[in-house]
């Protein structure tokens, strides 16, 4: 459990950057909301409503937050497929709090509603991709286990090598033993004949 905490945590949390990533793109760039804000902040600051300078700056902060979280975004999720065991793991926690934290911020900040066809698609790509994710874990077992049976096929493994490594030993104890038995004969025949030899 310990190991699964991590990468689960940092996969949903480069999911929610990349829906804020998505967020203050539109905003620093076409949405009418960002200008709407900056009248009113200029309105507060005594300044023409219309004042383009504190628009620029409030477009700008959104920018530099895109960048920001778009960082940030590849950080967690790069450091979520270095502890993971299953890289498709990681995509489908990673497109699943994408899809809902874009969905909950559009309908806070933009009051998008969407349409339940949406749903059902982002329902459907979440299916598909843990589908394809199953598929590659049973193709990865299959995998190992063909290769185990390969290795194991071609007696390569470390219990065959030390078998053979026993037979061998045996046919040298049983030459060894031959030629003992075959020095005794000779040591015999010598006594027979009163002829000391030294026994080899």
């Amino acid at each position: 459990m310990s190991y699964k905490a991590p990468w689960l945590a940092l996969a949903a949390a480069s999911g929610a950057c990349a829906a804020f990533n998505g967020v203050f793109a539109k905003l620093s760039t076409t949405t009418q909301l960002t200008t709407s804000w900056s009248s009113a902040i200029s309105s507060s600051l005594h300044l023409s409503s219309d004042n383009k300078l504190i628009e620029f700056i409030i477009r700008g902060s959104f920018f530099l937050l895109n960048l920001a979280f778009n960082a940030l975004m590849w950080a967690l999720f790069t450091s979520a497929l270095t502890r993971a065991s299953s890289t498709t793991r990681v995509s489908i926690i990673n497109t699943s709090s994408n899809f809902l934290i874009t969905a909950l911020l559009g309908l806070m900040i933009f009051s998008e509603k969407l349409p339940p066809l949406w749903w059902v698609g982002a329902a459907g790509l979440v299916v598909g991709t843990v589908v394809i994710g199953r598929r590659e874990e049973d193709g990865t077992e299959n995998d190992k286990a063909e290769a185990v049976k390969g290795t194991r096929s071609e007696g390569e493994s470390p219990a065959g090598q030390r078998y053979r490594d026993y037979e061998t030993e045996r046919d040298e104890v049983v030459d060894d033993d031959d030629i003992l038995e075959l020095d005794t004969d000779v040591v015999d025949q010598a006594k027979g004949k009163d002829v000391q030899i030294e026994r080899r």
